[in-house]
């Protein structure tokens, strides 16, 4: 893993941030990595990318802390970041990558709606992330491959959030003048 300081650092926060229930936190830091991500492309920092963020759109919709398997989800979370920290400070990526893994894999074990709602919210998450770094030139193909989603996901994602970007553009002052002068002139 490349990084690993800041991947410790972010972390340790976000764990942090999780037991304060501070899901803003956990987005900021989710971002701090996806720089890091675009340049080295490195999985494990991808990965953490993606769950980090993933657990603050969880977090911020309190119901699902009142779904049956809430508590087994929290504890298998908290347990895989106490265990993905102490593997980066033993510079021990192989239990890294498996404890990352891990906490994606418990969803599975989880039953009823809140597996559906928390599956939902990490292939989201996948979406936005990848797009990001896509946004930082990395190609759609690679950028795919490193989320494990399709390119169809990321292309469709991606091109919604240009036009998005091109549609909130603010016009300066003069633009807005002869936009008002074609219009009505």
């Amino acid at each position: 893993m490349q990084e690993k300081e800041n991947v410790l650092r972010i972390l340790e926060e976000s764990l942090e941030a999780i037991k304060n229930n501070d899901n803003l936190k956990l987005k900021d830091l989710s971002d701090q990595t996806i720089h890091t991500a675009s340049i080295t492309q490195d999985p494990e920092n991808v990965a953490v990318a993606v769950i980090i963020y993933s657990v603050s759109k969880i977090l911020e919709r309190p119901t699902y802390s009142k779904q049956r398997g809430w508590i087994n989800f929290y504890t298998a979370l908290t347990t895989g970041l106490e265990n993905s920290i102490d593997a980066l400070k033993k510079n021990d990526d192989v239990h890294l990558t498996q404890h990352l893994e891990g906490i994606r894999k418990r969803i599975d074990g989880l039953s009823g709606n809140l597996k559906k709602y928390i599956q939902d919210v990490f292939l989201k998450a996948s979406i936005n992330k990848a797009s990001k770094i896509y946004e930082h030139g990395i190609s759609l193909e690679k950028t795919a491959n490193l989320l494990g989603i399709s390119q169809w996901e990321l292309a469709g994602y991606a091109g919604q959030r240009d036009y998005e970007k091109s549609e909130s553009r603010t016009l300066s002052a003069k633009e807005r003048i002869k936009l008002a002068m074609e219009m009505f002139g």
